[in-house]
């Protein structure tokens, strides 16, 4: 395949991927309420999905890299339709906590390897390749899937209406017949090499992990740009906060009661997701100026701006603005982040090192949650939006490192 087969192919897989994923997103807590379960249970159920993540995100990384990137993504996408499948009838809390034990296992089966396929495939035709125009396209058609699958589900709720199936339930069927057509893309689209191992069992690839693991645990210890980088995301971790969790507070006192809030933030989500489209889109222009790691830590920056101005601007409209914007932002500075971050590491142990940088941001998600909140209760909801914004903005030295080795590296063509 010549590279623009292979970023066509990349970025069809990822639009399959992730449409379904906005399809889901509007009705998340919708559903289990309406099928008996209390807020409290739907909560519950939906946290185990974050516990399993953490759990197996080293370990499927591992296993990428050990057993080849088709496999797992064949594995991902048929736990994923499982999971989607078992949703549509799901009816109990025992019901509901299956799903999102799958979708655990999907989501840490499916973090890196498509990713690492489309990297491997672009280096392989060109080392000097600009990896950081593949995954800003990448980053542009998974928000407009994200949005595009928000808006689908909005419009199916408030319209569409079939004989015998409940309204909440026809997005999920659309997702399931998505998620099935990404199976078959799977199947039909990604090739790889054959293994530096050679053709291998299951069972021995499932051996070779712990050995995986602990390799790409000791080439990110051995790396200064890369222990920074990690740094980088857990700093995001715990921004990232604000913006998917203490929004819609503020939204709620801002416009006084959570049903005009979550009014406006059902379509506001949509309209954020189309904004990170659009901000990847702008990734090649800034990096083509400024270079990839000046870039990201400028990105930072004005992330943390962004954040403030969300948190302070006056008004739902000011508030709006600066969540916008703030999308805006996140989406640009997702790219820059990963190609530094694929610069730094072979094939060998790509999906390895992506899946601890996807690690990392959990534990950090889970420590700002606690901490931002709490803040929050103690004093107000813009105070702890400005200090999450305080660390995202503080993380951009950490890209000093890559900035220096990026001038030593070759001009890229």
């Amino acid at each position: 395949m010549t590279a623009r087969q292979t970023r066509r192919r990349y970025l069809v897989l990822l639009a399959l991927r992730w449409f379904p994923v906005g399809l889901w997103v509007p009705i998340t807590v919708l559903l289990p309420l309406d099928r008996g379960l209390t807020l409290a249970e739907a909560g519950l159920a939906a946290s185990i999905q974050g516990f399993v993540v953490l759990a197996l995100e080293l370990p499927t990384g591992g296993l990428s890299d050990s057993w080849g990137r088709r496999p797992v993504l064949l594995a991902s996408a048929t736990v994923g339709a499982v999971s989607v499948a078992l949703m549509t009838v799901a009816d109990t809390f025992a019901v509901f906590a299956a799903v999102y034990l799958l979708q655990g296992v999907y989501r840490a089966l499916d973090s890196g390897p498509l990713e690492a396929w489309y990297v491997d495939a672009a280096l392989a035709e060109d080392p000097n390749a600009k990896l950081e125009r593949g995954l800003s396209a990448g980053g542009t058609v998974l928000g407009a899937s994200v949005g595009a699958g928000a808006l689908v589900t909005g419009a199916i709720v408030a319209w569409a209406e079939m004989l015998g199936i409940p309204t909440l339930v026809l997005p999920v069927i659309l997702a399931l017949i998505v998620q099935l057509a990404g199976l078959a893309a799977i199947a039909l689209l990604v090739h790889e090499p054959p293994h530096p191992a050679g053709r291998r069992r299951f069972l021995a690839s499932v051996r070779d992990v712990p050995r995986v693991v602990a390799d790409g645990v000791r080439i990110v210890r051995g790396s200064r740009i890369l222990v920074c980088l990690l740094l980088v995301e857990l700093s995001w971790g715990f921004g990232m906060v604000t913006f998917e969790a203490l929004l819609p507070v503020r939204m709620t006192e801002l416009l006084g009661g959570e049903e005009a809030a979550a009014a406006i933030m059902g379509p506001a989500g949509a309209a954020a997701w189309l904004a990170s489209a659009a901000g990847a889109a702008l990734v090649p222009l800034l990096t083509s100026r400024l270079g990839v790691a000046v870039s990201a830590a400028l990105l930072r920056v004005v992330h943390g701006v962004t954040v403030v101005g969300m948190g302070l601007l006056a008004g739902p409209v000011g508030a709006l603005t600066g969540y916008l914007a703030t999308y805006l932002v996140h989406g640009t500075a997702n790219p820059p982040h990963m190609t530094l971050l694929h610069r730094e590491v072979t094939s060998t142990h790509r999906s390895t090192v992506v899946s601890m940088n996807s690690m990392v941001a959990q534990p950090a998600g889970s420590i700002g949650a606690i901490v931002l909140t709490a803040l929050a209760t103690g004093t107000s909801v813009s105070t702890a939006i400005v200090v999450g914004a305080v660390v995202l903005a503080l993380a951009a030295p950490l890209y000093l490192p890559a900035a220096r080795a990026e001038r030593r590296r070759p001009a890229a063509v």
